[in-house]
């Protein structure tokens, strides 16, 4: 796995940079004035061209996914990691996917200034994604009940061409073998020039004005000052809400996770009682269980999807009932990498692994609607081991490699 190399200009001194596709939070090294990256949407990137001064580039948009598919079958879960590429404009004149170039070039943002040809696209992402799950069925039984696309990270890629006589691929300036010429048709490609630019927000606490913190792929920024943590949201940072469970050891970092509270229809999911009905634990149900509440457990981190349904699983089956304190705690931190909105599409697939009977609910799956209402996100405490991380309420262990590579998902 790799990630994307960006390169761009600080919007306060103008510096240059180089940042990774999933970094959010940066820093100039000449300045020394922090920013928020976001997006109304996705981010544009285009490649680098080694075109004539005189070419007139025409710029073909590709859409691009990164990020984890799971897939409910009868057997259980079936998951898998993928980064791919598809043109999104469906023209036999330019390569269907962009190989791997835009991990091995450096990208640049799109900006409104940058001169040539933008194509719209004419395929959307939903249409170009059916295309892969379509492909990736193929290898997985039957019947495939639901799919689930998480940690996603999603991004528009322009590449580069130029037309004389011939078709160009202006990355490596050379002509490519294509259909004559007389057949192509730019007015049946619209677009124009970009219409879009990168926006960066101050990283300065909205509530008392002091210096945010967080690391650079992180998507929540913390305040030590006043104990508040903020999410970027509708071009402003947005307070969230968050708690932790205190633990004790010498040794700890705490890691993220959204606790969602949501409704299910379909079926009588509202406490913990109803949880052990459901996924059929051995347990005997006491009246106090009907007193608990049941909530959604996701973690708020990326981590490989063969570690990261079982330990939402096993956190939605632990239903952690410990007192939250309403503060950072006084240890490390790991970083919120996962948004809430991804959190919420992982909620009908974790639903799908511990419902019992299998063979008698998940048929009737796609009738199950699960309706967020509420999330809050809660720190929890692993300990550091040799080489892994160990939580004892959930009685969980990670390995600690697997934190390093999360890095790249």
């Amino acid at each position: 796995m790799s990630t994307l190399l960006i390169e761009l200009q600080c919007p306060q001194c103008g510096a240059p940079a180089v940042l990774e596709e999933t970094d959010r939070l940066f820093s100039c090294d000449f300045c020394r004035v922090k920013s928020y990256l976001y997006s109304r949407d996705y981010f544009r990137y285009m490649l680098p061209n080694k075109a004539p001064e005189d070419a007139n580039l025409l710029y073909v948009p590709y859409w691009r996914f990164k990020g984890m598919l799971f897939s409910s079958v009868p057997a259980g879960i079936e998951q898998r990691f993928i980064d791919i590429s598809h043109q999104a404009v469906d023209s036999d004149f330019f390569s269907h996917s962009l190989g791997f170039r835009s991990q091995a070039l450096k990208l640049k943002f799109v900006a409104p200034d940058t001169p040539g040809y933008f194509m719209k696209p004419r395929l959307s992402f939903d249409q170009v994604i059916s295309i892969f799950e379509e492909r990736f069925e193929l290898s997985l039984p039957k019947p495939v009940y639901h799919q689930a696309h998480i940690g996603e990270s999603i991004s528009l890629i322009y590449s580069p061409y130029y037309v004389k006589h011939k078709i160009y691929d202006a990355v490596l300036n050379e002509s490519i073998p294509t259909r004559p010429l007389e057949h192509f048709d730019l007015e049946s490609l619209p677009g124009g020039p970009p219409d879009w630019k990168i926006k960066f927000l101050p990283t300065l606490c909205p509530s008392c004005g002091w210096d945010l913190e967080g690391e650079k792929d992180s998507l929540a920024l913390i305040c030590k000052n006043c104990s508040s943590a903020w999410q970027s949201k509708k071009n402003k940072l947005d307070r969230l809400k968050f708690a932790y469970i205190p633990d004790t050891g010498d040794d700890m970092i705490y890691l993220p996770f959204w606790r969602i509270k949501a409704d299910v229809s379909e079926i009588k999911l509202n406490s913990y009682a109803d949880l052990v009905k459901l996924a059929n634990m051995p347990k005997v149900i006491r009246k106090e269980m009907e007193e608990v509440l049941f909530n959604f457990w996701s973690p708020a981190f990326k981590i490989r999807p063969q570690t990261f349904m079982p330990l939402a699983v096993r956190m939605t089956l632990t239903q952690p009932k410990e007192k939250l304190v309403n503060k950072f705690p006084d240890a490390d931190i790991y970083p919120v990498t996962l948004p809430i909105d991804q959190a919420i599409e992982s909620l009908k697939t974790i639903l799908s692994d511990f419902i019992k009977p299998r063979r008698i609910y998940l048929p009737e799956f796609d009738s199950i609607e699960i309706t967020p209402k509420s999330y809050l996100l809660v720190y929890i405490a692993f300990h550091r081991r040799h080489q892994e991380l160990f939580q004892p309420i959930c009685n969980y262990t990670i390995r600690k490699n697997q934190m390093k590579f999360a890095k790249n998902l």
